[in-house]
């Protein structure tokens, strides 16, 4: 009765099983990866985001396959300040992320077509990809004289001739790294030569540890086709409000193709609510202060896990440029599973093990860090204890 492409174990993992019980027993967990800022004590200005919403509650409903054009020209403004320029009509605008992908997938791939992404990364491109009967396919990332590279050699191999886009987490998560120059202008050259496209997930874009940088962006005028992908999740840290685009850059004739493709696909479905729709230039606005306070948890957090961490015997704090985690790594190579079922069962703690996030070492842990910072402090030490 039902397809193939929805036949998943659903089946719980021994971690989860272990946490479920914990939890029914009614012990104590120190969280350690939760990424939701709604839930992780950030100061909000609440009454005024309230108001953005609730101020445009009109009984009016004039459906655009792009989304409103107003919405779509806060967010051409804004990514124009962040250093990407960006017209209006060059903005689609989606209900989160995911669905961004979905319809990309859906104009890019045919059904056994492969995109490929990065590994190590966030665990959903696979699931993404399979709702739409696409495959996927990985290109390493290496940390290789205390930086994470993109292995470009692998990368080339493994652009076949049924591959049609590549995924650029940048800046990758978890492990925090954005694209260098060379980096982007091997993904362009490669896009070029191989007609592919080029998919640039920048939600974390803003998230750089450096204070007041921004990474550089993938999309380039005149270059390969390529579609960057940002939202409210991260950008506001308003991740209920579920909205989120895709900036389409590239050839123009190229760009044309693609935006007349995704206004069939986005017209079939018109997902975005109207109200957080016309609230978005304020709620782009409101953002500055919320990233201010994710930004300072974050800056204080990496300094409790690195001290913390720094006379720990055989576990280290992996390098990073950006974002939200830190990713911890244990010189023995422990299975990160057992490592991680040892930490939730005995100490109370939990974590995400690597193989979550596609790592393929072993003895790689990944903690947020958006969680209260005595949380952060007893978890981390508690590992770090383990490690003894």
């Amino acid at each position: 009765m039902f397809s193939a492409r929805t036949a998943w174990n659903l089946e719980p993992n021994r971690l989860a099983r272990a946490l479920a019980a914990r939890r029914r027993d009614g012990r104590p967990v120190l969280d350690l990866t939760d990424t939701n800022p709604l839930r992780c004590g950030i100061p909000y200005p609440d009454d005024e985001v309230r108001r953005a919403v609730a101020g445009h509650g009109r009984l009016r409903y004039d459906p655009h396959p792009r989304g409103g054009h107003d919405a779509r020209a806060a967010v051409a403004a804004y990514a124009t300040r962040s250093g990407l320029p960006t017209d209006a009509d060059r903005v689609v605008l989606t209900a989160g992320t995911s669905e961004a992908y979905a319809h990309l997938f859906r104009i890019l791939a045919d059904p056994g077509d492969r995109v490929l992404v990065p590994q190590p990364s966030y665990p959903l491109f696979e699931h993404l990809a399979a709702l739409g009967d696409v495959r996927t396919a990985a290109y390493p990332l290496r940390l290789t004289s205390g930086r994470w590279r993109i292995d470009l050699d692998a990368l080339r191999d493994a652009a076949t001739p049924d591959v049609r886009a590549v995924v650029v987490v940048n800046p990758n998560n978890p492990t925090g790294s954005g694209v260098d120059a060379e980096e982007r202008r091997v993904l362009h050259a490669l896009a070029r030569e191989r007609d592919l496209a080029l998919l640039a997930d920048e939600v974390f874009a803003e998230y750089a540890h450096e204070p007041g940088s921004i990474l550089p962006r993938i999309a380039g005028a005149g270059q390969a086709l390529t579609f960057t992908l940002g939202g409210l999740s991260k950008l506001s840290g308003l991740p209920h409000l579920k909205l989120a685009w895709i900036l389409v850059h590239g050839p123009d004739s190229e760009v044309r193709e693609a935006l007349a493709r995704l206004d069939v696909v986005t017209d079939a479905y018109l997902t975005v609510s109207t109200p957080v729709q016309e609230a978005l230039p304020e709620l782009i606005a409101l953002g500055d202060g919320i990233r201010s306070a994710i930004h300072a948890r974050v800056r204080e957090n990496r300094v409790v896990v690195r001290d913390l961490l720094s006379n720990a015997r055989g576990l280290d704090v992996l390098p990073s440029d950006a974002g939200w985690c830190a990713v911890l790594a244990d010189a023995r190579g422990r299975d990160d599973e057992a490592w991680a079922l040892e930490l939730l069962e005995r100490d109370g703690v939990l974590v995400h093990p690597g193989h979550f996030y596609d790592f393929a070492e072993e003895g790689r842990l990944v903690v947020s860090l958006l969680v209260p910072q005595d949380v952060l402090r007893e978890g981390v030490l508690r590992i770090a204890r383990r490690a003894v």
